[in-house]
């Protein structure tokens, strides 16, 4: 990537659907990983409400490590955008509402515009854009905001039994609901830290400071 002599910083990549082969496998590989690490820490949620509400941090803290290590990669403006798509197309596929899936859109785009202000090689945009991207954990609790009796009396929800959902609704209140947002901004933070800690060398390879 040219540096511009003005400034001393790389140019900002302009958003393209041009994308490589490379930044397609790279994509869908990450988001795979993505959905496989967020899918086996949240079967722990199936024990009960409380556990799934417990699991969340760690899903959030789990994931910033692929996620950032992805944010490596990205040297084509658009990528993380792509990869909010991928991994939001899943989960509608899953049985995930289309609020839901707006909602992970969203954040992709927000966290793509952040990375894109860090001209894709600051550390710390990285770190801010998965924070906000982490934001997407909270999706399965977003319907609860907007149409809560339908939601619990989705099938999805139904399966689990009664018992489950009586204490679901009973457990998930709006300051609950607001506790848990702020968590998953705090282990978002927490997950981004912990991964660009964790993965120095490749930061320091791919030129991130």
């Amino acid at each position: 990537m040219s540096v511009d002599p003005t400034t001393g910083t790389p140019p900002r990549p302009k958003p393209s659907t041009r994308f490589s082969a490379r930044d397609l496998l790279d994509t869908a590989i990450f988001a795979v990983i993505f959905i496989v690490v967020t899918y086996a820490t949240g079967l722990l949620g199936i024990v009960s409400p409380v556990v799934w509400l417990l699991v969340v941090p760690l899903q959030v803290v789990a994931s910033g490590i692929p996620v950032m290590l992805f944010l490596t990669r990205v040297r084509h403006a658009g990528m993380l955008t792509l990869f909010a798509g991928v991994v939001a197309l899943f989960y509608l596929l899953g049985g995930n509402t289309l609020l839901g899936t707006a909602w992970i859109i969203v954040l992709g785009l927000v966290a793509e515009v952040i990375l894109w202000s860090g001209r894709y090689r600051s550390r710390w945009a990285a770190i801010w854009a998965y924070t906000v991207f982490a934001l997407s954990f909270f999706t399965p609790f977003l319907p609860l905001l907007v149409d809560r009796d339908s939601y619990l009396a989705d099938s999805t929800w139904t399966q689990m039994g009664s018992d489950y959902v009586n204490a679901a609704d009973a457990l998930l209140t709006l300051p609950v609901l607001g506790i848990v947002a702020l968590v998953i901004v705090i282990t978002g933070l927490l997950g981004g830290l912990l991964g660009s800690a964790l993965l120095r060398k490749h930061f320091v390879r791919a030129g991130l400071a």
